[in-house]
């Protein structure tokens, strides 16, 4: 048995067996660039497994040094990648810059890191372990755009043929000339290696005059810049001091640029990734660095607390009251992470979890409910209460005691809102309940919210809240 086939027996036993099968075959048989920058989401749908089950896979996969794991900025604009890194610690604070779009974005984990898996060199070698050799428009296609993007052979062609004006591979320390024809539209010459752009606003009447612009690459990232010209001929030159290969390419950049690049799949963001169990279990030591302070937008938390947990020791005594909260702990675990969520810590008796969206929290929570009735029915008892709070909002990503974890006042409110609870009833806010999906939920199980002000420690003013009864 060869190395990779060992390393796929133990991938077996941590991973779902058909992804796993469908991991070897991609390895095995799928083209060069399929095994580059893998978007998980997007294989999952091409296989037909399940994009948890993928996810885990991947991960472990990645663990074994099957592939190489990436953390890639997006442009939200065009979708290019600003930033390739292979570890989270990696992601800087200040802005990235798109040069074809010229603008500067702040790397947000919602929606602007992708997270991909690129197929290890010791596995099997493909032409992005050397990107340098890549064509032109593989080197766009692979390296360039996102996984995200969604490219095939025709929308490449038309790339190639309607799109663009011309394209050069410019060798470090080389010269070179483009005669073009400007049309009368607006014109980006953009060099995906060093990022670099320059625009040319074309107006006013067609010339029969040779207009001249020179551009000189280099490891400077400097601001794209903006040039009017006539429509008519054009001497481009161009000076490759950059110290590596460019790809300067010449685009119209009209409507049929925009439909190209705006055509977008699904893809796995950071933001996922950070409420992914299996990341959290395997990648510890691979999280944020102990400075870093990651802004998310949006993430549901859920808190739990088992109600009477010193009264339920005091009346079964140490050894069956352990029993029954490892019982309890290791069902709601399984629910949270089955409902697409991870345990961010436990605290004595309580759990913090985190949600990419709220319908997978309620789920979550109605679940955890239903659980300790199903316990509680097993003993024949009501020792077993579960007091459950949950809150949407913004909240920062950071590192505490080694550990990932996340701080602001949605965190704050989310524990403030499961201490409300004295039963079995839920307690959630209003941006969960507005959640649409929250709603279509609660619908089908014909649960109607009970709306009510509470105060909440620790936070000035009294907030609406829902019971969920």
């Amino acid at each position: 048995m060869s190395d990779i086939q060992a390393q796929f027996s133990v991938l077996k036993q941590t991973a779902d067996a058909k992804v796993v099968d469908e991991i070897a075959r991609l390895i095995e048989d799928g083209e060069d660039h399929e095994l580059n920058r893998v978007n998980v989401l997007d294989f999952s749908r091409q296989h037909g497994v399940d994009e948890e089950h993928a996810i885990s896979a991947f991960l472990h996969a990645a663990r074994l040094g099957l592939f190489d794991l990436g953390w890639n900025v997006l442009c939200p604009g065009c979708g290019g990648v600003l930033g390739a890194h292979t570890t989270l610690k990696a992601l800087k604070p200040d802005d990235y810059h798109c040069a074809l779009c010229a603008c500067g974005y702040k790397a947000s984990v919602d929606d602007q890191v992708e997270v991909s898996f690129t197929v290890n060199p010791r596995v099997r070698r493909i032409a992005a372990h050397d990107p340098d050799t890549l064509p032109v428009w593989e080197y766009f296609k692979q390296v360039f755009w996102s996984s995200g993007v969604d490219f095939n052979k025709e929308s490449f062609a038309t790339l190639a043929n309607e799109v663009t004006l011309d394209t050069m591979e410019l060798p470090a320390g080389e010269k070179a000339t483009m005669s073009l024809q400007l049309p009368n539209d607006f014109v980006i010459i953009f060099e995906p290696v060093t990022h670099a752009a320059h625009f040319i606003d074309v107006q006013g009447e067609p010339t029969k005059d040779r207009q001249q612009l020179a551009i000189m690459y280099n490891k400077v990232q400097a601001p794209t810049g903006t040039t009017v010209m006539r429509p008519g001929p054009l001497r481009l030159s161009m000076e490759n001091q950059a110290g590596v290969r460019v790809l300067p390419s010449v685009f119209i950049a009209a409507e049929a640029l925009h439909h190209l690049i705006g055509k977008r799949k699904p893809f796995l963001t950071a933001k996922r990734m950070l409420s992914n169990q299996t990341f959290r279990d395997v990648f510890k030591a691979d999280n944020l660095s102990l400075d870093q302070r990651l802004q998310i937008t949006s993430l549901t938390f859920l808190f739990t607390d088992l109600k009477g947990s010193t009264a339920l020791y005091e009346r079964v005594g140490d050894l069956a009251a352990f029993d029954l909260v490892r019982a309890h702990f290791h069902a709601l675990l399984e629910i949270i992470s089955s409902e697409k969520g991870a345990v961010v810590k436990t605290i004595g008796d309580a759990v913090m979890a985190t949600f990419i969206r709220p319908e997978h929290a309620i789920g979550a929570g109605l679940r955890m409910r239903a659980a300790m009735d199903e316990l509680n029915k097993q003993r024949g008892t009501t020792d077993l209460i579960v007091k459950i709070g949950i809150h949407e909002g913004p909240c920062l990503a950071v590192m505490l005691n080694e550990r990932q974890d996340y701080f602001g006042q949605t965190v704050n409110i989310a524990a403030r809102v499961q201490s409300l609870s004295t039963a079995q009833e839920i307690h959630i806010t209003g941006p969960v309940l507005d959640a649409p999906a929250v709603a279509e939920v609660l619908e089908r199980r014909a649960i109607k919210p009970i709306q009510k002000q509470a105060a909440l420690r620790g936070i000035a003013d009294k907030m609406v809240v829902y019971e969920i009864p």
